[in-house]
């Protein structure tokens, strides 16, 4: 956890034991204070910035410890792309990609989120240990609804314009920021209606939105925090940091991550979601700090 001088907590809800977790009258709790971080684990060969770089169950494991003992919240494990004109995975290849993954980090008591749009991988994934579902979909499919409600996992539902595959030809809004918040406040509010005991939102960044569209979500991240549920904002290494600063390789892009995710942080960020996670603990205590 990375607590900061903010008066404000944070907490998502489980109906299952959860690592760190507080028994409730309804489940178990894990709360913290200020931003915490999200790390990313992917076991794809084609991420758009780390891909095939944790090849092998060992090295890929050993490098989420290493994000948990530097303290990361949550790590977050995914199988299939979803950048720019990504193509889609078979169920089997993703699961055989992050299951092995996963039942190593059960044994190592950490909270896991599986980053996946397939209600049958999240189902996998859950039955298997996993603690979180995080779909860039927004839980679009009603079935990835039922699969959460049923094990009480808590999700994460994220704005999307469009789908990976196009997401990015022609992102246009009336109001950027109206549009997203509305979405992600209804939508939250569906998913917890049809029984998911907790849920974070995410505005979506680099997900359908041009350079213009990022900036002004990132701005209003202060309107967003203000709501009932816990935000999470994931820029880690995207696009728009090219766009910003001429950073064309993704993996160079670390110092642009930070000064986004401290910004999301200021602005009332439950969570950030970053691939130097590490480096991302360290920021947020020193700010903190000051």
């Amino acid at each position: 956890m990375t607590p900061d001088s903010r008066p404000d907590g944070h907490s998502l809800d489980f109906r299952f034991p959860v690592p760190g977790g507080v028994r409730t009258a309804n489940g178990w709790r894990v709360a913290w204070t200020g931003t915490a971080v999200m790390g990313i684990v992917n076991v794809t060969p084609d991420s758009f910035s780390d891909g095939g770089h944790h090849l092998g169950l060992d090295a890929t494991l050993a490098a989420a410890l290493a994000m948990r003992n530097a303290g990361v919240l949550i790590l977050d494990v995914g199988g299939e792309s979803t950048r720019p004109g990504a193509d889609p995975v078979p169920v089997e290849q993703e699961l055989g990609r992050i299951l092995p993954l996963i039942r190593a980090l059960v044994e190592e008591g950490v909270v896991i989120s599986v980053d996946t749009m397939k209600p049958e991988v999240a189902e996998e994934a859950l039955r298997a240990g996993a603690h979180l579902i995080n779909d860039v979909t927004g839980l679009r499919d009603p079935a990835m609804v039922e699969v959460c409600a049923r094990a009480g996992a808590p999700a994460c539902v994220m704005h999307m314009q469009g789908e990976p595959r196009t997401m990015q030809l022609q992102p246009q809004y009336g109001d950027v920021v109206a549009e997203v918040h509305a979405y992600l406040q209804a939508r939250a509010d569906e998913v917890m209606t049809a029984g998911v005991p907790g849920v974070l939102i995410d505005p979506g960044i680099g997900f359908g939105k041009t350079l213009e569209h990022n900036l002004a979500l990132l701005r209003a991240l202060p309107q967003l925090t203000a709501g009932s549920h816990p935000v999470l904002v994931g820029a880690s290494r995207k696009r728009l940091i090219d766009f910003i600063a001429d950073v064309p390789t993704a993996s160079d892009r670390d110092p642009g991550t930070l000064a986004l995710h401290l910004h999301a942080a200021r602005s009332g960020a439950a969570l950030v979601r970053a691939h130097a996670a590490a480096a991302h603990v360290q920021a947020l205590r020193v700010q903190a700090a000051l």
